[in-house]
């Protein structure tokens, strides 16, 4: 992104030290990957707000999400539902990587999202119909501004770096995660906390519903039969740091960030096109001075739509040929529904723990393979993969995508 008027420093690497997550299969990194090689899907009946009138009644709904366990609860109402996703998934990576106050009071702070806090906003105008505007609490203004995510991540922590909202939809986590990256190389920062974040709420579900992009009950990535995606919601935040700040406070690490690529389509808002996906895979390829040869393991985006598994697995052939068949290319939307601006800091952060543990994990729902989508997507069962370079694959509406690159272990 050349975020920075200064050089680029090619020498400085960036690594990943800390994780946090949460998620509709598990709160905290542990059990999110536990449940996620077990094949455990977070797929219920949504209860948070009145499906009835929709077609679809299913999400990825957080149902064991207490914001008490994370937040003062004199503070609780002040903050939308995305921010507190966003706190709680910081503090578990701030509480995984072992840094004091003192180390990250200059930190940045980078959230994706795609609705930020709209469900704050919705229920703004519920209560202007019901009870008329003058009944409106004045404080309800400071809940529903988009930047809001970030900036109560920065209060509630006192991070005091840089403090950027990425509002690039689906693929706004890695788009933070470079933007950050390009901040540390360039010795604008030493630590940074870069996600996503975004919460269930009607408008989201309205217009996913009304695109005729949801499934009725499953998410099927890259099956024939696929009939959409499931709309979820959750956080996911890393710590990226300089390595030798890590090394000097012995910190433990989980992956080595080597480069990302963007790019847009310039086509259209919601179809997605296979140059411009391959483009920005390419980008990351250079940027990370390797080649395609190095990919050992993809973490695909795979909606589970017809449109754009196809055009994904389109474009991965354009850039791995025949070898595709051969690299282990998981979508773990399958299992978490799609969870909007967090769905790329989730896949990121399991990205480090398939780097970690050399297990890939399962694209679940797989029945029928399609000729289009002729990709080992691992179904229905996590399996033994020997990974040392992964690629994390992102992308949104608009045609906004980001791909992500990470070596295991950057001692």
């Amino acid at each position: 992104m050349n975020s920075s008027s200064k050089k680029v420093d090619k020498k400085r690497r960036v690594v990943i030290t800390g994780l946090g997550v949460v998620s509709s299969i598990g709160i905290g990194v542990e059990e999110f990957w536990k449940n996620l090689i077990a094949g455990k899907s977070g797929i219920s009946e949504i209860e948070s707000f009145d499906t009835s009138n929709f077609p679809v009644h299913k999400g990825g709904e957080v149902k064991k999400f207490q914001p008490e366990d994370f937040i003062d609860r004199r503070k609780i109402k002040h903050l939308g539902r995305a921010s507190q996703l966003a706190i709680a998934a910081t503090k578990l990576a701030l509480q995984d990587t072992f840094l004091n106050n003192k180390e990250t009071q200059e930190a940045g702070v980078f959230i994706g999202t795609t609705m930020g806090e709209i469900q704050e906003l919705e229920n703004i105008n519920i209560n202007w119909l019901k009870n008329g505007i003058t009944n409106i609490d004045r404080n309800s203004i400071y809940l529903f501004p988009t930047n809001a995510i970030s900036i109560n991540v920065a209060i509630r922590f006192n991070f005091n770096g840089w403090n950027f909202l990425m509002p690039t939809a689906c693929a706004g986590g890695n788009y933070s995660l470079g933007y950050a990256f390009d901040l540390i190389k360039n010795r604008e920062l030493d630590i940074a906390f870069a996600g996503g974040s975004d919460s269930l709420s009607r408008i989201a579900f309205t217009g996913f519903n009304r695109l005729l992009a949801m499934a009725p009950d499953k998410c099927q990535p890259f099956d024939k039969n696929r009939k959409g995606m499931m709309l979820g919601e959750g956080a996911g935040v890393v710590v990226l740091e300089s390595l030798e700040h890590a090394k000097d406070r012995g910190a433990k690490i989980y992956a080595e960030m080597s480069g990302y690529g963007l790019s847009c389509d310039a086509h259209h808002m919601t179809q997605p096109t296979s140059e411009g996906v391959a483009s920005c895979v390419e980008k990351a390829l250079a940027n990370s001075s390797i080649t395609a040869e190095d990919i050992d393991y993809i973490s695909a985006h795979g909606t589970g739509t017809g449109q754009n598994d196809k055009v994904e697995c389109s474009a991965f052939k354009k850039i791995f040929g025949d070898r595709l068949k051969t690299i282990p290319c998981c979508s773990i939307k399958s299992m978490l529904g799609h969870t909007m601006g967090a769905a790329s800091a989730l896949e990121t952060i399991a990205c480090c723990l398939v780097l970690r543990d050399q297990i890939g994990p399962p694209t679940i729902n797989y029945k029928t393979p399609d000729e289009d989508c002729d990709i080992d997507c691992i179904p229905n069962s996590a399996k033994k993969i020997t990974a040392s370079t992964v690629l994390n694959n992102s992308c949104a509406f608009g045609g906004n995508n980001a791909c992500l690159i990470f070596k295991k272990n950057g001692g």
